[in-house]
């Protein structure tokens, strides 16, 4: 009997739950084919010796959604060695406010009452307010598909939006929850976790400051990499073939189907296949009279620097912000001037201080992010300039000394970023604006094509590892819908 073979092109965790989810529903035979000779994409380590760090994703949210869908895909929740942060991270602002984010309602009040007086009612309201809009979107946007566009312009999806304030920005709707303008930022610096800025992100989006409250930030044994290690072990158990440096070169497109790929000069038959690169950069897999063409915006790129460090920094949090003098300029210069920032606000991570599985005996990691623009517009010249620059602002705010204790330091930057597949050097997929969210947003099967489907964080519903996994689970739900409706009009024929 001739297994029905569906090939994942890309094996980031996309691709990887995708297979996870479809492995675990009997599909026959699936194949996934990876350029690199790592899987996970994003999500993987940077390695120096016995130093590793996260490249990418460090922060974990949405743990129930996460935790729910390797369920779904037969994997144990109690194998996924995740623990809360408590507190969530701490943000620092230049005038010497520190302000701390908890998880615990109560905490979170006596620090705003201690630092910023009078806006506990405005928390308040925040935390009630968005409950019943995090449930609305969840239900109506995340837990749906729009291949039928139709579907998403009915009456209750259109009063939802109106009920998220899409209209508005991120920030226009914190400035009515809080009267200070470092809380402000506070609640909508957020919009950075997927690349956008906070005032061109659409107000639905402020749902992911309310989720680090409601559901707690989360850090993964080993670094959330890991994650991979343990999906990747569990398809190789189930005899998913899993082929790394192997570049899917052409997709052939005839009558509406691919029936052959291109893999590393190969011809190889298939019955259904996915893509899991970064979407807009797929498009090149195509003749010219096959392609979108669809220009769309990028998300921003980050200055990531990694090192590897012989001392630990004591704090009693892994993540921390340190907020420059102006972060409004900050954003001005990432998504409007496309200029390299003059006085950059940036995000720490430090996960040795609880992890010492990732550096030697005593030793530790460090790993500093800055949100920089994407595109080729961007000049690149004076990336050591802002590189030493963060290096003295963590010195003087957080890690003394810092340069004396460095034994290895890594940077990359968009331009790396761009050589490795993301479209224009964004790290986050396509930027989440108005226009690029939802229906508006590239779908599960986004060409017409009858066997031809997507998923990713360029992809509906968008970026972050738990909503690029809830992607992967539309679409699992999707194929295997066809397949069903497929074996049952047999079945009745």
């Amino acid at each position: 009997m001739i297994k029905s073979h569906t090939a994942i092109v890309g094996g980031g965790i996309g691709g990887l739950v995708t297979a996870l989810l479809l492995s675990n529903k009997g599909n026959d035979r699936i194949s996934i084919f990876e350029k690199n000779d790592y899987l996970g994409g994003r999500l993987t380590y940077e390695r120096h010796g016995e130093y590793k760090i996260d490249q990418g994703p460090t922060i974990i949210l949405l743990p129930d959604m996460l935790l729910d869908i390797l369920e779904e895909g037969g994997m144990r929740r109690e194998e996924i060695p995740i623990e809360l942060c408590d507190p969530l991270y701490h943000i620092h602002f230049k005038d010497g406010t520190t302000y701390t984010k908890y998880a615990d309602t109560e905490k979170q009040k006596e620090e705003l009452n201690k630092k910023f007086p009078g806006n506990e009612q405005g928390y308040d309201r925040f935390l009630k307010d968005m409950k019943l809009r995090f449930m609305q979107g969840k239900e109506q946007f995340l837990e749906q598909s729009f291949v039928d566009k139709k579907s998403f312009f009915t009456r209750k999806n259109l009063q939802t939006l109106l009920r998220l304030k899409a209209y508005q920005n991120v920030k226009k709707m914190m400035r009515s929850y809080f009267n200070d303008e470092r809380l402000v930022e506070a609640y909508t610096l957020q919009t950075l976790y997927i690349g956008g800025h906070p005032e061109q992100s659409p107000a639905m989006y402020s749902l992911v400051s309310y989720s680090e409250h409601t559901h707690g930030i989360w850090y993964m044994k080993g670094g959330y990499a890991h994650l991979v290690d343990l999906i990747v072990q569990e398809l190789v158990n189930r005899g998913v073939e899993i082929h790394t440096k192997s570049e899917v070169e052409q997709l052939p497109i005839t009558n509406k189907r691919i029936n052959n790929i291109e893999v590393s000069g190969v011809t190889t038959p298939v019955d259904q296949v996915v893509l899991n690169g970064d979407f807009p950069v797929m498009d090149k897999l195509f003749n010219k009279k096959d392609r979108l063409n669809r220009k769309y915006t990028p998300s921003s790129g980050c200055v990531l620097i990694y090192m590897g460090v012989n001392r630990h920094f004591e704090n009693d949090t892994i993540h921390q912000f340190f907020m420059s003098d102006n972060f409004d300029a900050h954003m001005n210069q990432v998504f409007t001037q496309k200029i390299l920032p003059e006085d950059p606000s940036f995000y720490t991570f430090q996960p040795s201080l609880i992890d010492s599985s990732l550096a030697p005996e005593g030793k530790g990691v460090l790993y500093t992010l800055i949100p920089v623009p994407a595109g080729e517009m961007v000049d690149w010249k004076d990336r050591e300039v802002l590189v030493q620059a963060v290096l003295d602002e963590m010195e003087n705010r957080g890690f003394p000394n810092l340069r004396e204790h460095i034994e290895w330091m890594k940077v990359r930057t968009p331009e790396d970023a761009s050589k490795e597949g993301l479209f224009a050097g964004g790290s986050f997929g396509i930027a989440p604006t108005l226009f690029q969210s939802g229906v508006f947003r590239p779908q599960l099967q986004p060409y017409p094509v009858d066997n031809l489907y997507a998923v990713g964080a360029s992809i509906h519903p968008g970026g972050g590892i738990p909503i690029v996994m809830q992607g992967a689970k539309l679409l699992a739900d999707h194929l295997q819908e066809k397949r069903t409706s497929r074996h049952n009009y047999k079945r009745g024929g």
